[in-house]
């Protein structure tokens, strides 16, 4: 493995404030891991588009720059920056559509509301806007276009988002920010000044398990299409065996999302070497 002092800009970024895809990124071949990195690095930057501003609209004024920048890219002009440069690159190297990462733009202006979703369906509906696109888009970088690839590119992304929102209710109370559908707060009894004054309790361990288990169905649904898909194309999907453990460790913590341990990265190298070994992902 590369040291920190080798990597890139854009790998440097994704090692700090991703690791679980910087673990399988890894995996990916050494000619195909910077672009993933550059992907991975730019979802970081329009993730944060809300974290890194105190009002909403200078949240929506940093998404439209990025697709200003698009458009530079798009047209086969400089963007003038060097992860837009870079990931310009990346587009032309791998041919990939525009309309993924307008997609992904548009998703991510849901998290300058302040409203959560309204019900299961519209988190679903987020997550594969922010995810499963992210996932198409690295599975597309590794040579995976066919209809078996995008299916389960859509199900482990929509998966690995659900789960990462249930990891990130501790982060997001604290922010006062609330992305646990409403219907199911409601369903469960669970306030949502509850939830922002970080106090759990059964109904919204309830509310935890339904997420999970809808995450489970995707990650079941995308291996389903597992025999139509190329090992080359694996390291895309490797969320899915590190989405199974955290939602094992949100098990062994009894449903508790505001206990810490079972959301903490833990890459598990062993376990992404087994999928890549088997193709079972």
């Amino acid at each position: 493995m590369a040291s920190p002092e080798t990597l890139s800009e854009s790998a440097r970024a994704v090692r700090q404030q991703d690791r679980d895809r910087f673990a399988t990124a890894l995996f990916a071949p050494a000619d195909r891991r910077e672009a993933l990195f550059v992907l991975y690095a730019f979802n970081l930057e329009i993730a944060r588009a809300r974290e890194l501003v105190r009002e909403p609209m200078l949240g929506r004024i940093r998404l439209q720059w990025w697709r200003d920048s698009l458009d530079k890219v798009y047209a086969g002009a400089d963007a003038g920056a060097p992860l837009a440069d870079a990931l310009a690159k990346v587009i032309t190297r791998h041919d990939l559509p525009r309309a993924e990462f307008e997609a992904l733009l548009e998703a991510r202006e849901a998290d300058m509301e302040s409203d959560p979703p309204a019900d299961l369906a519209a988190l679903e509906a987020y997550a594969e806007g922010t995810s499963a696109t992210l996932t198409r888009l690295a599975a597309r970088v590794l040579g995976g276009d066919g209809e078996a690839v995008m299916a389960a590119a859509r199900h482990v992304g929509i998966a690995w988002a659900l789960t990462g929102l249930l990891r990130a209710v501790p982060f997001h109370a604290a922010q006062g920010r609330l992305y646990l559908p409403g219907a199911l707060l409601d369903r469960h009894g669970v306030g949502a000044d509850q939830v922002l004054a970080g106090k759990g309790g059964e109904g919204l361990a309830a509310v935890g398990g339904a997420i999970a288990e809808a995450a489970r169905g995707h990650l079941a649904a995308a291996r389903r299409s597992r025999r139509g898909i190329s090992k080359s194309v694996i390291p895309a999907l490797l969320t899915a065996p590190l989405a199974d453990a955290y939602l094992r460790g949100l098990d062994r913590a009894g449903g508790n999302l505001f206990d810490g341990n079972w959301s903490t990265p833990r890459p598990r190298p062993l376990a992404l070497v087994w999928a890549m070994t088997t193709g079972r992902f």
